[in-house]
């Protein structure tokens, strides 16, 4: 299965989602990979089941400039309509000023996360997404989301100890406060297509934990309408 990858800006250097991407190699997914921006025609979207957006409104890591136009913002909502498949990765999530027609296809944005720590997640239903998916746990930065949309179905949620109790977490990683359990999966649907948010990724650790890589291409798949092996 031919997936596009956008990666790559200010905080997040491309490196770690091509890193943790690799491994789809050996599951049979063709990977093409944007880490400029200046190098993206919206127009070729059509060409792939599923496209991973695990970047900013930066244009790359050293421009900073925004990237996410009007046109392109309609074109992903069109891709999407006319059904195609939009994983978004961690700080794919990150808003731009004006991404608000982007912002509401994906149905989320991120607000804001404590230094990286220990942080699990833990599947919170069945779904084709979550299925062989075990609770896991690493360092990781623990994204907070401000959902936009009313139909977002969360198949995962994570949780992150306060800072100075990891010792503690470790050895009871059920003790789970309310206030720290946030969504880190979650689906919706728009016309034709689908969309998934996954908030791990910050690290190249959280990308290539057994489960998360389970999770990763169970989304790809699911995004795509096919199932994945």
């Amino acid at each position: 299965m031919r997936v596009l990858l956008l990666c790559d800006d200010r905080f997040h250097p491309g490196s770690i989602p091509i890193a943790g991407c690799e491994p789809l190699k050996e599951k049979g997914f063709e990977l093409d990979i944007i880490q400029n921006a200046n190098e993206f025609d919206p127009a070729k979207l059509g060409s792939y089941a599923t496209v991973i957006m695990s970047k900013s409104d930066h244009t790359s890591n050293q421009d900073l400039s925004p990237w996410k136009t009007d046109a392109i913002q309609d074109a992903f909502v069109k891709y999407v309509e006319n059904g195609g498949g939009l994983l978004v990765s961690h700080s794919g999530t990150v808003a731009g000023t004006h991404t608000d027609k982007l912002n509401k296809l994906v149905g989320c944005r991120f607000t804001h996360h404590p230094p990286k720590c220990p942080v699990t997640v833990q599947a919170m239903k069945p779904h084709p997404i979550t299925e062989g998916v075990g609770m896991f746990c690493e360092t990781d930065e623990h994204y907070h989301l401000e959902i936009l949309a009313n139909d977002i179905d969360i198949l995962a949620a994570a949780y992150a100890p306060p800072q100075g109790d990891e010792s503690k977490y470790k050895t009871e990683p059920n003790n789970n406060t309310p206030g720290g359990i946030v969504a880190t999966g979650y689906v919706r649907t728009q016309g034709k297509g689908r969309v998934c948010v996954l908030t791990s990724g910050h690290t190249l650790e959280a990308w290539l934990n057994p489960d998360f890589q389970r999770m990763l291409v169970n989304a790809l798949g699911w995004c795509a309408g096919r199932k994945i092996d």
